[in-house]
């Protein structure tokens, strides 16, 4: 029995393998994402952490110590500052992942449409051969019947 070979399997193949590419980077910018996102989560809690021991040396029966205090505030502006920068990465990053989605998907979109083309092509080639079988039965009836009235 006949074989189907579509003709442009290389370019679906390229095409599959494209779409694998654009998955992997918009993979890698999630996890830059989910990077930056745990940095802000951490820059949070250590600014939680700077304001309540600012609040305990700032305690109203307790000596306060300048110095200290002012460490302790530096501090707490650094991790703000940090913090802000990292929140203005995160947009920047989620900018690279809207584009990097949009080429992944045109990419799902050249693959879907050769295999469309290869599933026509399958089915028109499927039609053409169940056509020949039936044109070989009926070619082997028309001769068994000459044979029977030869044979008479």
């Amino acid at each position: 029995m006949a074989r189907f070979v579509f003709e442009l399997e290389a370019v679906l193949t390229e095409r599959k393998a494209a779409e694998r590419r654009k998955q992997l980077a918009v993979a890698a910018l999630e996890r830059e994402r989910s990077g930056m996102e745990q940095l802000i989560r951490e820059c949070q809690q250590g600014i939680l952490s700077a304001r309540e021991a600012l609040r305990e040396q700032l305690d109203p029966g307790r000596a306060v110590d300048l110095h200290s205090v002012r460490l302790q505030a530096g501090a707490s502006l650094h991790l703000v500052a940090r913090a802000q920068k990292a929140v203005l990465e995160l947009a920047g990053i989620h900018r690279r992942i809207d584009a990097a989605r949009l080429d992944l998907l045109r990419a799902a979109v050249r693959r879907k449409a050769v295999e469309a083309l290869r599933d026509r092509r399958f089915e028109e080639w499927r039609t053409d051969q169940r056509r020949r079988e039936h044109a070989a039965l009926d070619e082997l009836s028309v001769m068994r019947a000459g044979r029977t009235e030869a044979d008479e």
